[in-house]
Formats: C-alpha cells, structure tokens, sequence
C-alpha cells in the first residue's frame, strides 16, 4: 500500500492543526455556522440528528494493522466503541465530539490517515475492486492507477468546489466489483485489438434522486492521458454543471441534458488543451505508483496439494467448509485464498465493527496477510492473502469475534445506510428493516437455494445504500409524516448495470419482510433451473411480481 513521504505527512500535519484553529473559532463564536460549513465538510466532518459525524478516507480500501489498531483505539476513547464501514471503503464515526474531532485527527496522522475530501463538493475517494492484486480474473492490479487519481485530486485547487459531490471508480477485472457504471466517472481497464492495455471511460453515472447509468465518453484511453483526460471532463463539468439547485447540479444532469455527443465533444475539445501537458503520466510517474503494490512475500505452495488437503477439511467439518465455500474467493497464486469478513450478522447494523473487533482483524491481518486488510463497497471486510492450509484456523477465530458469518453474496448480505436512527437528511429507518429482514431469513439452507441475492436499502433519496442498483432494492420515503417504504426490482451493479424498477405504492415497516417473503417466493416459483435472481426477473419481468406482492386475500 502506498506510504506517506516527508511532505504527505507534513500536508496532513499542516491540514490537522489548520482545522484545530477552524474549531476553536467556531466554538468560540467566531466563526458562523455558514462560515465553518465548507471547513468542516473538506475535513470530513457532518452535523448528524444526534451527533456530529466523522467520516475517515480510506484510499481504494488498503489499512494496515497499526492504522487498523488506531481507528480501534479511536473509536473506543472517542465514540462508543465501534466504525461503521461506508459503501465507498471509508470508516465513519457517528458519535464523536466536535471540540474532539481535532484530536482524532491528529491521532489519525500519526498512521497516516486522515479525513480530507471525504465530504463537500469535491473529488471524493477512489474507489476499486476490494480483490485488486489478487483477483484470478484481473487483467491489472488498478490500485497504482487509483493511487495515482488519488494524489492528482486530492488539494486540485480548480476542483475544491464543484457544483456537487464527485465519485471515481476503477475496474481492471472480467467482472466489475467497483460498480463503475453508478458512478460520476467509471474507469475500466482492458486491451485493444493489439493487445495493448488502456482505459475505456464512462461519465455521468450516479444514483441518489436521479439514478442514471454512466455512458461511455472514451473507448480506448492510453494510460499516459488518464489525468488529463479526467481533468478534461471535471473542467467540463465545473464550467457547465448547474449551481443554481444542489437536486440538479451532479454530472448526471449535465451529460443528459447536453446528450452524450456533446458532452464528448466538449471534453475532446477541453482535452485538446490538456493533452500532453503537466498532468501526462511518464513512465517513471507509472513505475513509482506501481512501486507501491508490489506482491508480498508468498510462499512457494503446492496448489494442488494444498487444495486437496483443505477440501479434505471441508467435508470432515461441513461448517467450516460452508464458510469456505462462501466466503473465500480464489487467489492468483497457488495455495492461497482471499477471505471476505462478513460485518452482517442478525442482531449487528451492516457495516459496523467494534473497537474489540477492531483489534482482532489487526491480529488476523498480521498473522494471516501480510499486515494488511481491506475494507469493501458491500461493507463487509477482506484479509487477500491467507494460506489455505492457515483458513481453519482463521475461521476459528473468527467464530469466537462473531465475524464467521457465511453470507456473503446472499440475501441477508445487505447493503444499508445508517438511515433515520442518525442520518439528518433520512425519511426513514433503515437498520430495523435490514435486522428484520435478517431475522426472517435466518435458515441458511433458504438462502443458498436462493442464490446470489443482492439486497440493498436506503433511508432517503440520496440512495446511500444504493437501493437501486440492488437486485431487490428498499427505500425510505416520508408519506405524511409516517415512515413508509418504496421496493424495487432488477438493479444491477455489474457490468449489465441496470436501474430497479419501482414495484408499487409503499409499505409500512412492518410489512416489509413479508413482501420480501412474498417477491422471492414468486422467484421460486418461476425460475428455471440454475437461475439466478436477477436472471429470473430479466426473463419474466416486474408483472408477476406486482401480481403477487399485491394480491389480495380474502
């Protein structure tokens, strides 16, 4: 993972006692409310309804076990004993002090982290396939490329304050775990006819209250131009996106209202200027960023043994060999598997993870992976390098810390923002229905005849969650004052990206697990054999599920 040089370090030292002053003025009246707006939110920062909110950068998922072990230390003397991991691979806080907030800072960038750009009107995290490096089916590892958006945009001084909020993704791999087609720019690595690796581009993805798909604006990218070609599209962006209305004012708007030809051209001719200048990638630019992720130190395995004797495992103990068979992903290097941490066992919100837990994974990271771990888009947690003949072991601990929990992919495997119960901006809660759901859907051998499921919920329209890229996608709406519900069907996060379809008319909280219930006994009834969720409901279509989930009884 990257490391911080000299001046990294003194920028964020400079950053944290720069925003120490920030805070002191404030709280002592000398700073508005307005005016300590845009200070707080590029410093990570959020008013929440009972507490402020601290969100930590994460770049591209990577922490180390002295930053792993911090953000345990941190969240015990500082908040109430658990992070909470976001749907962009960062740590948030929901209940640190504001006078307080400094010191958490200063406590960060002493392992090199820190909460700039996290928040406001700017480029935001990259974000990338939480396997990146030892994906089976990745052309590229795409961590150097995100390193190198990382440090292009972190402090551009012409994109501190865009029209709105800008999200990036990466893809090296055959299949997208970085869902860049719901993104603001979607970047994907692949060859060309010659063979030669480069980058197709996508803009104007995003989800929130106007869910759109990312167009292709470049097919083929050299790698050089990566820099100059995305500064082409932000400076495109930033001339002509809308300021006068916050609902109107991401990139989304402005690709559909100029139409995707235009939009191409404008940036083509903004990147005409750009191209070739300071911002071109040279190749000693490329191989420093590179230099970064190099392959740990793996042992020489037998592959074929090592498998063998670890599928010998499974069947003597069908638990343990479940948990493999679910949560352990194939290594591109023999005897090796990576190994998703589920942070979704009933009872716990999605995503959150304890100070004990905390210091857990440092121990597991260390003892399993190379020091290393990394945190996912589905908010749940990944050590890449564990040795297969070390995975029982593993998972013994993890059973003991409550993190065995074989679910990953499935149905109970949500994706949920924080909602009602702290959001300011949510119409409804989202953490009861995600535990509701889990209760109901207890029985494992339910969901594994299931198959892969996403499910997905969003306490308001701002679609933290991503509800609508959701295979069945839940959302929070305000009816009267009343906390209801709006599903939807068919989202997609893959490379068949696909916006939901909205079901019907709401349902109340308590109703919701039913009509779950009620959409997937429709799925079972309907699917063919091997099909998949999604597959299902491409085929027949939203009508035989409205039938069915508004069928009355009598």
């Amino acid at each position: 993972m990257y490391l911080y040089d000299q001046y990294d370090q003194r920028i964020v030292d400079e950053r944290v006692n720069q925003f120490r002053q920030q805070t002191t003025r404030y709280l002592e009246g000398e700073l508005s409310d307005a005016e300590f707006l845009p200070l707080r939110l590029q410093n990570g920062l959020y008013v929440q309804r009972l507490a402020p909110m601290l969100r930590i950068a994460v770049p591209y998922g990577m922490l180390n076990s002295a930053q792993l072990r911090k953000l345990a230390h941190i969240t015990r003397h500082y908040d109430k004993g658990y992070a909470h991991v976001s749907t962009r691979q960062n740590i948030q806080l929901n209940w640190p002090q504001l006078e307080e907030v400094p010191d958490i800072l200063e406590e960060l960038a002493s392992v090199q982290m820190h909460a700039i750009q996290t928040s406001g009107n700017c480029i935001r995290n990259t974000t990338t396939d939480q396997f990146a490096g030892v994906a089976a089916d990745e052309r590229e590892d795409p961590r150097p490329w995100c390193e190198l958006i990382r440090q292009w945009s972190t402090f551009h001084p012409e994109f501190a304050f865009l029209p709105r909020k800008f999200k990036i993704a990466v893809c090296a791999s055959e299949e997208d775990r970085a869902a860049i087609h719901a993104h603001d720019i979607g970047v994907e690595l692949l060859a060309n006819a010659a063979g030669e690796y480069g980058f197709r581009v996508l803009a104007g993805g995003g989800l929130g209250r106007t869910p759109v798909i990312g167009a292709v604006v470049c097919d083929w990218l050299e790698k050089k131009h990566l820099l100059t070609y995305l500064e082409a599209i932000l400076r495109v962006y930033n001339q002509h996106g809308r300021r006068d209305n916050k609902y109107k004012a991401r990139i989304k708007i402005l690709v559909k209202a100029m139409g995707v030809d235009a939009f191409r051209e404008a940036v083509e001719r903004e990147w005409e200027i750009l191209r070739d200048g300071p911002s071109t990638l040279t190749e000693e630019a490329i191989a420093r960023s590179k230099s970064f992720f190099t392959a740990p130190a793996y042992a020489t395995l037998d592959g074929e043994a090592s498998a063998q004797s670890l599928q010998a495992r499974c069947a003597a103990e069908p638990i343990f060999g479940n948990w493999v068979l679910r949560n352990t992903k194939a290594h591109r290097v023999p005897g090796y598997r990576a190994v998703t941490i589920s942070l979704k066992a009933t009872g716990f919100a999605p995503g959150d993870v304890t100070d004990q837990q905390l210091e857990l994974l440092a121990d597991m990271a260390d003892g399993f992976s190379f020091g290393e771990l990394r945190t996912t888009h589905q908010q749940n947690m990944v050590l890449a390098d564990v040795e297969e003949s070390a995975l029982y072991t593993l998972w013994q601990q993890l059973q003991a810390a409550g993190l065995a929990t074989a679910n990953i992919g499935y149905l109970t495997d949500i994706i949920c923002c924080p909602g009602g119960d702290y959001c300011s901006l949510a119409n409804a809660k989202s953490l009861p229905v995600a535990e509701a759901i889990q209760v109901r859907f207890e029985d494992f051998d339910y969901l594994y005849d299931l198959g892969p499921l996403e499910l997905n919920i969003s306490g308001c329209m701002n679609a933290c969650g991503h509800h609508h890229i959701g295979h069945i996608g839940i959302l929070g709406v305000d009816k009267k004052g009343a906390e209801f519900y709006q599903i939807s069907l068919g989202g997609s996060q893959s490379k068949d990206a696909a916006i939901g379809k909205i079901l019907g008319p709401s349902f109340s909280q308590e109703d919701v697990p039913e009509i779950v219930e009620k959409i997937l006994a429709t799925y079972v009834a309907l699917r063919e054999e091997e099909e998949t969720f999604l597959q299902t409901y491409n085929r027949v279509g939203i009508a035989p599920f409205k039938e069915q989930v508004y069928a009355k009884t009598h």
